[in-house]
């Protein structure tokens, strides 16, 4: 493992000069996806240098700096503020051809209503070398986007951002809180999320240092979001970022029961975490033991890897040379600590934690999601808390009865066959929806008529009463057996409250 690198030191008057040359250049995420076009950017994103260095060739000030910061070539005089000091503050090295970049600088954003967010994400370089750093402060990865995409929207007073890194979650988050408080445990990652928020021009967020939540103990937020170190594994820090210190995902466990007491009445709190698939024990239980009392909870299992796999993966990441020596050593000291734990396998995914008042019953939903996402998950976990208030205002069948519900505007009804001898014969039928999660429910002929009468019209209890009629059967009996898949399809969005958007 490597020597720390120094901390970024780059004051904010720099970084404030740095980013208006970088925007007066173009180097955004639109500048930069137009001066390369459609096939040279999609290249870069797939690792792929050479497409992207060719665009460059006559692309002025802009080309110089996408060569620099983004293809990580050497440039004699980019059009940068101040380069002694950027030298200085650790941004960029001199080399006998001029200066190349010491850190991982790119353009990064969002769009909502309100604009486009032009933002700069500051990290270390990703190259096998730099991420074997103890202290590695990781850029924009897969996580970060992921958990970024999930994030509910709805505007809060303030956010706690548990472990930031360089700071993308704080980012986003600062779009939709009036205050953001950002903490890490490493002094080096706070460092490079201050140049982050300062070269986005980001300034409602606080930065804290400390372990967990202990820089808050005694606080309390509307919102927590947190891509916290969640490798399972032995006990151990070998890299800050990825591991807890904590045997397994007992660090998981123990998150998500310390994150109610920092929350206010009605607070959430968005993380990703895995979790181990123990043999003899059935996983979304021992998930669901987790939760504390008084909290609805969403939890969503996105993938799952056989040991072999999650250790490669790590490992991978890691920029480890998988056949040296110390490698396989490493990887057998892990394997062995899963085998005699009794894993089967590790789970990664969502964690959604609401904190509900006094007396009222908490929802919690532990499933799985498996496959490509149509869409970012933001509005599905919005619609996913707004449906559980619902469900939970209509918790008697009476009520739900009394309810006129639409069906989604995306929902469609597939049919399916067999052959057989004589052709083809019905096999059943499922409705879909076509977009967010695409939720699929297999469905008899009495439920998709059910859903097909859910215009808004009628009350369930009619839409019952007819069916009864229809189909011949007591209505007394297909409400007891509706009932469950009706509030099952209102939690995916599938039925909706009349007048509700999805």
């Amino acid at each position: 493992m490597n020597a720390a690198a120094p901390s970024p030191a780059l004051p904010d008057d720099l970084c404030a000069r740095l980013r208006d040359t970088l925007l007066e250049q173009g180097f955004t995420t639109t500048g930069v996806r137009d001066l390369l076009g459609a096939g040279p950017h999609a290249a870069l994103t797939r690792g792929e240098p050479e497409a992207a260095a060719r665009a460059t060739r006559e692309a002025g000030g802009l080309g110089s700096l996408v060569r620099l910061f983004l293809l990580g070539g050497t440039e004699a005089a980019p059009p940068l503020p101040g380069l002694d000091a950027l030298v200085a503050g650790g941004l960029l090295t001199r080399t006998p051809d001029g200066v190349r970049a010491a850190m991982d600088l790119r353009p990064y954003g969002e769009e909502d209503a309100s604009g486009e967010a032009l933002w700069y994400v500051l990290s270390d370089l990703d190259t096998p070398a730099a991420r074997q750093d103890r202290d590695h402060v990781t850029g924009v990865g897969g996580a970060s986007l992921t958990l970024a995409s999930s994030l509910v929207r709805t505007a809060v007073r303030d956010t706690l951002d548990l472990g930031t890194g360089c700071g993308v979650q704080a980012l986003h988050a600062s779009r939709f809180s009036g205050r953001v408080t950002a903490t890490d445990v490493a002094p080096r990652a706070l460092a490079t999320a201050r140049a982050t928020l300062a070269l986005s021009g980001v300034r409602n967020v606080d930065l804290v240092e400390g372990p967990w939540l202990a820089p808050v103990s005694d606080r309390r937020f509307d919102a927590i979001v947190s891509n916290p170190p969640f490798v399972p594994g032995p006990a151990r820090v070998e890299y800050v970022y990825r591991d807890s210190g904590q045997a397994g995902d007992a660090a998981l466990a123990g998150l998500l029961r310390d994150l109610p007491a920092r929350l206010r009445p009605g607070g959430r709190a968005q993380l990703l975490g895995s979790w181990l698939h123990v043999r003899g024990e059935d996983w979304p239980d021992r998930v669901r033991s987790w939760v504390p009392e008084g909290c609805d909870a969403w939890i969503v299992q996105r993938e799952v890897t056989d040991p072999a796999l999650h250790v490669g993966t790590w490992q991978r990441d890691a920029g480890l040379d998988l056949s040296a020596p110390a490698t396989r050593a490493q990887a057998a000291a892990w394997l062995d600590w899963l085998e005699a734990e009794r894993v089967e396998a590790v789970g990664f995914g969502f964690l959604l934690l609401r904190t509900v008042p006094d007396g009222r019953a908490p929802e919690v939903v532990v499933e799985d999601l498996p496959g490509e996402l149509a869409d970012p998950l933001n509005a599905e976990m919005a619609g996913w808390l707004d449906r559980v208030d619902w469900l939970r205002n209509h918790a008697r069948d009476e009520a739900l009865l009394g309810a006129r519900l639409t069906l989604s505007p995306s929902a469609t009804l597939e049919r399916y066959a067999v052959a057989g001898d004589e052709g083809w014969s019905d096999a059943g039928a499922a409705v879909v929806l076509a977009d967010g999660p695409q939720w699929r429910h297999e469905v008899d002929e009495p439920a998709a008529a059910l859903l097909a009468g859910c215009s808004g019209a009628l009350p369930l209890a009619e839409l019952f009463a007819l069916l009864s009629f229809a189909h011949d059967r007591p209505v007394d009996a297909l409400v007891q057996a509706a009932l469950p898949a009706v509030r099952e399809f209102v939690r995916h969005g599938v039925l909706l409250p009349a007048g509700a958007a999805r």
